[in-house]
């Protein structure tokens, strides 16, 4: 009987699917295992042979810890709303959700060729309205709720209501907003309904504001700075400007030290853990508040040099700051005008990376020194941000390079502050030399107690405090967009209001137009009729009516990571109606024990996923704060281009070999068309692109060789490779094996379908190890000791790897292993169950077919994994060499443990000494025990 994975593979795929072999129980004795991957946006273009590499990772590790006897959980689903299924309605009218329903049988058809160990009966999909019903649940706790530095956790508004009523807010440690006014209990009790709500929307976790946003025209909706890419939408390249909205946000900046802390207590890599830390961004330093010359108006300042107050030499805000307008003089203005409206225009992550642009205007205005009291000019420049810190910097060149290069190029004062220091070429940060000069009362200080002391002064004459703070910004909540989570929400007397839990989902609404509607609304603004479980209220085109009084409903949508920042512990209990997750399920898996996703992630998913988790954990939904114990990053299979060269001007390509000869432009063909030997099919191509029809070819050898570049997989260039065709030719084992023998899980690497075949030939010979001549032949009885000492160094190496994550190194050892059984002539069935057991997760199909074989009724996943005996690994016998002056002539397996003498008698004895020496006496007998035999004649 021949291999045929076909036939094989389609049958285990129906078997695990019509069995539920991998479907997790909430209650189990076993102990739990919980392998996550970063689930996929379902996009139109299916999968390529680089997405599964996390996959078939992360599902040969569950498989392996099913072996080991745990109860393991390992999930898939969809992050099925995003801005491509919506860009592809406006153009074409088809509602998102059928184009997502697509991609999603799409995707599912590829998933289940591959063969994973998925539980799709807890299948999520954040664009159901059964899901974003506890999306939107989770939106409305963060509403109610507050975030108390006292106790360093989110509570309940409820309770800072009752701090309100009993005291006022003077003794309320709070995180809020910055300028909230003082008022008494009684104060508070006479203010009316809109007047408490707009005071609490200050201290809320989730709050609307006016805030600086990345507004792109073309997609009509927000954009997070992840979402931004040299100035452009990620999504489409379209421009992108900056522009002042009302938006929803997320108080994320409550949990900065948390999620700093949280990083000490999960493995995760290094450099993800760096990322997040960079982004937070923590420093330690002073609020500095400048007064403005002649207005009533003050400029805050966050510096970690306060020490250096004494070398300010001029302020620079951001364009954006509310003060520019107001103190720019009128012989400035036009100048001021044109540079805020050009600065608009580029992303904040642009104008931090360009450092070599010195760019900027001076607004006219000056602010006041609050120890000297001299005039210092304020200036603008797109180097400093109205997101970060307070918006503006007080600039001392001596200092900081940026302001030195700044102030340079200005014609600016550059005062030097320090002692004994030379800053005619540069300007000098190094606060370990620090010495203070020309600086009133902290001359001669060092750095550590020049902060000290200015910041006692500062906080003494009342402008200035310590202070730490953080890079991290909150986070915009907003989308100008119809494809994704409505908001509960409706407005009373301009005020947001909560919508009941009863009437919870609010489900999305038909619209005829995707688009904003003409009066600039977003587009959920062109719904007629909105839809949840009410029966006290009814909607009406986008207005909530209770009791005929009219309330307008939110317009906007939830943006797309407040879908996945909790679907993992949706996972835990995917179908329970009455809560995201239950106490029990909750209890049960508590977190994820193995997440396996891509880096790109760290600032973005990762960094909300954590802050939900860690609030739902302060609101006793969730028993651990961190939802992930341990994550891997896979690295990225690369494509390999395919390169043709047209000599420059004319309609001929020459073949690679001989490109040097003309001057050439490279042109990326479909890697289709080529072979394994790197040759183009001519004819195939001619018929690929009207371009190439009336081409000219010219050969080397008789053939077109193209050139090669390995380059990201992608449609654009050519290059991506559908696992269905390589399932079909060589099997979903040869692929899930192939792609972890490329190289370590968290590498880069190339893909080259040529290479797979050695990979096939493998499983071919694993299948004739269990078959003589066609025929399915295993024996009984007690196996070689060859045999066992192959299987337990086998077992011994796969079970390091796995437990090391090492795939790659595994699969050569299920070579070696393969061969040297197939050498011995094993067929003992213990040998070879054993053998299939360690393959299994690996290569499953095959694995099941011979297993099933060998009589077992049971699938093999839940068979336990083989348990290494270092006694078949220890040698009671050596091979010795046996010499004759020193050239070696035949070998003699002698027991280790034996004498010399003994090994001389034996050795002396033996037949083929005796043709060597053929009578004489040997002069000397050299024996090294456990290494040489050397007899001199």
């Amino acid at each position: 009987m021949q291999y045929n994975h076909k036939e094989i593979e389609a049958r285990w795929q129906k078997y695990w699917a019509d069995n539920g072999t991998f479907k997790a129980e909430n209650n189990s004795d076993k102990p739990k295992y919980y392998v996550l991957d970063m689930f996929p946006y379902p996009s139109g273009a299916g999968l390529h042979v680089g997405h599964p590499l996390g996959y078939i990772a992360s599902d040969i590790y569950a498989r392996y810890k099913r072996h080991k006897g745990f109860n393991v959980l390992h999930p898939q689903g969809y992050d099925s709303f995003g801005l491509p299924a919506e860009q592809y309605a406006i153009q074409t009218g088809q509602h998102p959700a059928i184009t997502t329903e697509t991609n999603i049988k799409t995707y599912r058809g590829q998933l289940d060729k591959i063969g994973f160990s998925f539980d799709w009966s807890r299948e999520v999909r954040t664009s159901n309205p059964e899901y974003y019903k506890w999306t939107q649940w989770i939106f409305i706790q963060l509403f109610n709720s507050w975030y108390n530095k006292d106790t360093d956790k989110a509570a309940d508004i409820s309770t800072l209501v009752a701090m309100f009523e009993k005291e006022g807010n003077a003794k309320v440690n709070a995180v809020s907003e910055e300028d909230i006014k003082s008022f008494s209990a009684e104060e508070w009790n006479s203010f009316s309904e809109t007047e408490q709500q707009a005071i609490l929307l200050q201290y809320r976790l989730t709050y609307l504001s006016d805030t600086e946003v990345n507004w792109c025209p073309a997609l009509g909706t927000v954009l997070a700075n992840d979402e931004i890419v040299n100035g452009v939408s990620e999504r489409g390249g379209h421009p992108v400007v900056r522009k002042k909205m009302t938006q929803w946000s997320m108080r994320i900046t409550a949990y900065a030290q948390r999620l700093l802390d949280g990083l000490n207590k999960i493995d995760w890599p290094q450099p993800l853990k760096d990322s997040q830390t960079n982004w937070i961004g923590r420093s330690q330093g002073a609020m500095v508040s400048f007064k403005v010359d002649s207005y009533d108006a003050n400029i805050d300042v966050f510096t970690t040099r306060p020490d250096t107050i004494f070398g300010v030499s001029f302020m620079t805000l951001a364009p954006e700051h509310e003060l520019v307008a107001k103190i720019t003089t009128d012989a400035q203005r036009e100048a001021v005008e044109t540079y805020v409206e050009a600065t608009a225009k580029r992303s904040e992550r642009d104008r931090l990376a360009d450092v070599k642009t010195i760019s900027g205007v001076f607004t006219g205005g000056y602010a006041l020194h609050p120890f000297t009291g001299k005039q210092v000019p304020i200036w603008i420049g797109d180097y400093v941000l109205a997101s970060y810190g307070t918006g503006a910097v007080m600039a001392v060149p001596c200092g900081d390079q940026r302001d030195y290069d700044f102030a340079k190029h200005f014609g600016l004062d550059i005062p030097n502050i320090f002692e004994d220091v030379d800053i005619s070429e540069q300007a000098f940060a190094d606060k370990g030399k620090t010495v203070l000069a020309n600086s009133d009362f902290l001359n001669g200080l060092n750095y550590k107690k020049g902060m000290k002391t200015v910041i006692y002064e500062m906080e003494q004459r009342g402008f200035g405090f310590g202070k730490i703070n953080y890079r991290l910004r909150d986070a915009v909540f907003s989308r100008q967009r119809y494809w994704g989570e409505p908001f509960p929400v409706y407005y009373k007397d301009g005020m947001p209001q909560m919508i009941d839990k009863k009437y919870l989902p609010i489900v999305l609404p038909e619209v005829e137009k995707y688009l904003p509607t003409e009066d600039g609304k977003p587009p959920l603004g062109n719904a007629e009729v909105w839809a949840w479980n009410s029966v006290e209220n009814k909607v009406v085109s986008n207005e909530l009516i209770d009791n005929e009084t009219v309330f307008p409903l939110e317009l906007n949508t939830m943006p797309g990571w407040a879908g996945s920042s909790w679907y993992f512990n949706r996972y835990m209990d995917a179908r329970n109606d009455g809560a995201f997750v239950s106490k029990e399920a909750v209890e049960y898996w508590k977190d994820v024990d193995l997440y396996i996703g891509g880096s790109e992630h760290a600032t973005g998913h990762l960094l909300y996923a954590r802050f939900w988790q860690k609030f739902l954990f302060d609101r006793g939904f969730l028993p651990v704060d961190e939802f992930a114990k341990k994550l891997i990053n896979q690295g990225m299979i690369l494509g390999t281009s395919a390169i043709v060269y047209r000599v420059s001007g004319t309609d001929t390509y020459v073949s690679a070999g001989l490109k040097d000869q003309y001057e050439t432009e490279a042109l990326r063909v479909d890697v289709k068309l080529i072979n394994s030997s790197d040759e183009l099919n001519i004819e195939k191509l001619k018929n690929w692109q009207p371009q190439f029809a009336n081409a000219d070819f010219k050969l080397e050898d008789g053939k077109y060789l193209v050139g090669r570049e390995v380059e990201k997989m992608s449609k654009r260039w050519f290059n991506v490779v559908n696992p269905d065709d390589i399932c079909e030719e060589f099997g979903a084992d040869s692929l899930r094996l192939f792609e972890m023998f490329l190289g370590p899980l968290e590498q880069f690497k190339p893909w080259k379908t040529s290479g797979i075949s050695g990979v096939y030939s493998f499983l071919k010979k694993l299948w004739k190890l269990f078959h003589n001549n066609d025929n399915f032949e295993v024996t009984e009885g007690e196996a070689s000791k060859e045999s066992l000492k192959t299987l337990h160094k086998t077992i011994k190496k796969v079970e390091e790897d796995i437990e090391n994550f090492s795939f790659n190194t595994s699969v050569s050892t299920f070579m070696i292993a393969v061969n040297e059984l197939s050498a011995q002539k094993c067929r003992n069935k213990e040998i070879l169950k054993q053998l299939l057991v360690l393959i299994s997760p690996y290569a499953p199909h095959i694995a099941e077919e011979l297993w099933s074989k060998l009589g077992y009724q049971e699938s093999i996943a839940f068979a336990n994994f083989p348990i290494f005996e270092e006694k078949y690994l220890v040698e009671s016998e050596k091979e010795y060499p046996v010499s004759f002056n020193g050239k070696m002539r035949f070998k003699l397996n002698l027991p280790l443990d034996m004498g010399k003498a003994d090994i001389e008698k034996t050795v002396m004895a033996h037949e083929k000494t005796q043709q060597q020496l053929a009578g004489r006496e040997p002069k000397k007998v050299i024996i090294v025990p456990g290494k040489i035999i050397n007899i001199v004649g």
